[in-house]
């Protein structure tokens, strides 16, 4: 029998029953709990920190949708495709851009409000890689903060959600025929449900966001450590695309040394008509491309790093100067706060930026239903690849995708229930009684492991990457899941460090970039925002494919998709 690979962990102190366990409070999981939820069944709620602490309350610039007049969702299709670079699934961009403005109008429903002109009108902007005015926003540049605003509101106004916050996810739990039957989680506090514990459920939706914190510099809240694709590749689900991950171009520049968190300057800013510059002014896009400052971001993100490359520069300047105050203070306040926090005046000066990583289009490989490869585990919102984004995520489809694919999934399990579909209640697999040595436990790295992980993916996996720079980075993953003596991140008897959050959030992170850099070495072409200096051109012969990531009894395979 394939033994089941899990962390190392206590025993569960506590269990609880539910219909659907959701994971996240994002966009993708909020809106997957409350429909679940209008059709009547009972759903738990698991969020890493706070309710409205995860991605979607940071996300600046807005939703995309074709709203506006004379926008059609086959404009917004064309402009996806182009920025996918050639790896978009059709029918799921397609599923995306048609469903979308109705979505977009059932969250405004919920409560969410965006910003309207005088006649009541949502007010639209433009981002890079869209032909159109097609972004609606709140607040400004506030729009992530508002939509969360509105579903935890709406959340909380059901008694009949059952949450479970400040709770590290750890791994599924399943059936003897592999079925999803619930997960196991750690909850950081006090109370009855303190400590390792288990959640039998006839479902699981993984709504964990994205895994920034592999990379040192990053524009992701510290939560997002990769959790939710860390358990899918230990539960046997398929991973895809994690070479793809989006740099966002224009992130606040706070010097070399910089780590962790650093403020986003939003695309909508270049939308609004601000331009990259250099130290001499000199606007370094025009030339490059037709939409010069508003290319898809992976095309600007390299004509920052070429420009830096080529004057010696750290980084460029974005210049909204011609604003003027009265700009700033209404259409982007938070950006505006966040630059003045930091030394940095707008309205006067330019605002020094550089590419930092930002978004993974790539993630749990599911259908357009959100079904995964285990049966009864789905998955939305940042950790899923849909098949929506490709090689390259065009702006401010996050938050849509998260939207629209939150509803497809609640409507399947409703379907799937109502069929006597959904796995039955039971005892998940593996019972007390099931011998230990059907569970393979992972050593677990000491917490110190972050910060090597971090600086290994940012020199050798970053926006430049070279098969010299990833091999260097594979080699020191390795390195550190090792028992080599010096390494000092195992200790003495082989067995990995004490189980606590931090040595599972750096386990997890390891895994997940293990993936990527094993997937990104393996690419051996410049697609998207994968950019190979050993490699500088698309190859559509040998790479127009998807690379897909399994893990077996332990060991991590990475190849092309079978035809």
């Amino acid at each position: 029998m394939t033994r089941v690979t899990r962390l190392t962990a206590p025993a569960p102190g506590w269990t609880a029953a539910t219909d659907v366990v959701v994971v996240g409070s994002g966009v993708a999981g909020l809106t997957t709990a409350l429909r679940l939820r209008a059709a009547g069944l009972k759903v738990l709620v698991v969020t890493k920190a706070m309710l409205d602490d995860g991605s979607t309350r940071w996300a600046q610039g807005g939703i995309a949708a074709a709203l506006g007049e004379g926008d059609t969702p086959e404009q917004h299709l064309a402009d996806t495709l182009v920025a996918g670079a050639g790896l978009c699934d059709e029918e799921a961009v397609r599923i995306l851009v048609t469903e979308g403005p109705a979505a977009v109008r059932r969250l405004i429903a919920t409560g969410a409000a965006f910003d309207q002109d005088a006649e009541g009108e949502i007010l639209l902007t433009r981002e890079g890689g869209h032909h159109r005015r097609r972004i609606a926003h709140a607040g400004g540049d506030a729009t992530g903060a508002e939509i969360s605003r509105a579903l935890v509101e709406a959340i909380r106004a059901d008694d009949g959600v059952e949450l479970i916050e400040h709770a590290l996810v750890l791994d599924l739990l399943t059936d003897a025929e592999g079925r999803t039957a619930g997960l196991t989680l750690h909850v950081m506090g006090e109370g009855q449900r303190d400590g390792v514990g288990a959640v039998h459920a006839r479902a699981v939706v993984l709504a964990t966001g994205g895994m920034g914190q592999v990379f040192s510099a990053t524009t992701n809240p510290p939560v997002s450590t990769g959790d939710g694709v860390a358990l899918a590749l230990r539960a046997g689900a398929e991973v895809t695309d994690l070479e793809f991950v989006q740099f966002h171009p224009t992130v606040l520049w706070l010097g070399p040394d910089a780590e962790g968190q650093q403020p986003l300057i939003s695309e909508a800013v270049r939308g609004e008509g601000a331009h990259l510059v250099d130290a001499d002014g000199v606007r370094f896009m025009v030339g490059r491309h037709e939409l010069a400052e508003l290319a898809p971001r992976d095309i600007v993100a390299k004509g920052i790093m070429r420009r830096m490359a080529e004057t010696g520069a750290e980084h460029m300047y974005l210049d909204g100067r011609h604003f003027g105050a009265a700009m700033w203070e209404e259409r982007f306040p938070t950006i505006l706060a966040s630059c003045r926090s930091h030394g940095i005046d707008p309205v006067t000066e330019p605002i020094p930026v550089a590419p930092a990583a930002h978004y993974a289009s790539g993630g749990v490989r599911t259908d357009q239903h959100g079904h995964t490869s285990v049966s009864g585990l789905y998955a939305c919102g940042e950790v899923a690849c849909t098949g929506v984004h490709g090689a390259n995520r065009l702006a401010s489809n996050s938050l849509l995708e998260g939207l629209v694919f939150a509803e497809r999934i609640a409507a399947d399990i409703l379907d799937r229930d109502a069929a006597g579909k959904l796995t039955p209640r039971h005892e998940p697999h593996p019972s007390p009684s099931t011998p230990d040595r059907e569970v393979r436990r992972v050593p677990l790295l000491a917490s110190e492991a972050r910060a090597d992980i971090q600086r290994l993916m940012s020199r050798g996996v970053g926006v430049l990457r070279s098969a010299a720079s990833m091999a260097e980075a594979v080699g020191g993953l390795a390195a550190l899941a090792a028992d080599h003596p010096g390494t000092g991140r195992l200790n003495s008897t082989g067995k990995g460090e004490s189980p606590q959050v931090e040595t599972w959030e750096a386990t997890n992170l390891h895994l997940v970039a293990t993936a990527l850099a094993a997937a990104a070495l393996l690419r051996e072409e410049t697609r998207g925002c994968h950019w190979r200096e050993d490699f500088p051109d698309r190859d559509d012969v040998r790479w127009n494919t998807h690379l897909i990531s399994r893990q077996h009894d332990g060991v991590l395979t990475t190849l092309p998709q079978e035809h």
